[in-house]
């Protein structure tokens, strides 16, 4: 019988951009609007009116709980945070062995632990209930497994977590080791609730890739982990916040954003490979951190006001708005994070939206396998000999 013919390669832009990949019914973003959403839910509305947990179960079990079931999920949840005797007495040496690169490399490892040691299997080789009870034991893990790197890596003992404290404000609390205020507790948790999951970026198209392999469920997380350690997504908001150091003073807005718009570089915090208006999640962040207020907030809006009117002068015709990590970076500090904390944090959050895309790729038994260009030297060369 013949061979089928060869199906013609598809060429796309570079970084996929606008291509669509898969179908999903966990969220989108339309940049054009300024709007996302988890399911069928605005995301800043739910941040602005529901707890951690009742997102988490959304993005998870696809509802949002009423209060017997909001009570039942926090219930499993929270009894999932204890990481077994193995882990924990792992943690001391992956510490110390990633204590240049911080508590996010050091994530990679843990998890990859945490979820051996648990006895994850392949998603292709377990059922959805499974699947689900690994998730949710990888997701409550990492707050415990970030925080217990952080302070082993200051010198400190681990802080144990506490079950009858929310996920925002137990994750406070394994940091500092002392119960956090509530304005700053529920500050944290409207940032984790807006960073659950944000469409198809590096990090979660990185997880869906793997488990459309059927790896288990840490293997996917852990390559989410890696793309999102990089500057260029989740590493920036700390790097907001070294922009603000940089520029020092008021009357040094202007002269160093002048200079470095004119030099064409980029200026960490602001603009979004997505939103063409502002970013939705800033202007919430902004509007919390103005309620925490203070010296540094009035200066991380006067540096957004003039960076906007200079660009329009400088850069006319061009859209740059700030995006989630500016703000963010700002609410993180005057919460009390430290900055090596940041992009941890983010991922604290980020982890429940990997896993309800791991979850939903997990459905799909075709494995992701695009194709690439050659634009190599012509073939076929004579090798030559040694």
């Amino acid at each position: 019988m013949p061979t089928a013919e060869r199906k013609a390669p598809i060429d796309v832009p570079r970084g996929l951009k606008g291509v669509i990949v898969a179908d999903t019914s966990l969220g989108d973003v339309r940049g054009a609007e300024g709007f996302y959403h988890y399911r069928e839910f605005s995301a800043v509305e739910l941040a602005e009116n529901r707890s951690f947990e009742d997102v988490w179960h959304l993005m998870s079990d696809g509802t949002l709980p009423d209060a017997a079931r909001r009570a039942a999920f926090t219930a499993e949840t929270a009894a999932l945070r204890h990481l077994s005797a193995d882990v924990r007495a792992a943690l001391p040496a992956i510490a110390r062995g990633t204590a240049s690169a911080g508590p996010l490399a050091g994530l990679r490892t843990a998890l990859s632990l945490a979820g051996a040691a648990a006895g994850f299997r392949p998603l292709y080789d377990i059922d959805p209930p499974r699947r689900r009870a690994d998730a949710l034991a990888a997701c409550a893990a990492v707050p415990t497994l970030l925080t217990a790197l952080h302070r082993l890596g200051r010198g400190l003992e681990p802080v144990e977590p506490r079950d009858d404290l929310p996920y925002a404000a137990n994750y406070l609390y394994m940091i500092t080791g002392q119960e956090p205020d509530p304005a700053r507790a529920r500050a944290i948790e409207r940032y984790l609730i807006s960073t659950v999951d944000h469409g198809f970026n590096a990090s979660t198209f990185t997880a869906r890739v793997i488990a459309s392999t059927g790896a288990d469920l840490a293997a996917c997380l852990v390559g989410a982990v890696g793309a999102l350690s990089g500057p260029l997504h989740g590493g920036a908001p700390s790097r907001a916040l070294d922009t603000l150091d940089a520029i020092g003073t008021p009357d040094r807005i202007d002269d160093w954003l002048r200079e470095h718009i004119l030099a064409g570089d980029r200026i960490m915090g602001f603009g979004h490979p997505v939103y063409r208006t502002e970013d939705p999640r800033s202007r919430m962040l902004k509007a919390i951190a103005r309620g925490l207020g203070g010296e540094l907030v009035d200066f991380a809006v006067r540096v957004e006001e003039r960076a906007e009117a200079l660009l329009a002068e400088l850069k006319p015709g061009r859209e740059l708005h700030i995006n989630v990590e500016f703000f963010a970076g700002v609410v993180m500090e005057l919460c009390g994070l430290p900055r090596e904390m940041f992009t941890p944090t983010f991922a604290a959050a980020r982890v429940v939206g990997w896993s309800a895309n791991i979850l939903e790729q997990a459905e799909d038994s075709k494995i992701i396998r695009p194709a690439a260009r050659y634009v190599g030297p012509p073939p076929a060369q004579p090798v030559p000999l040694a």
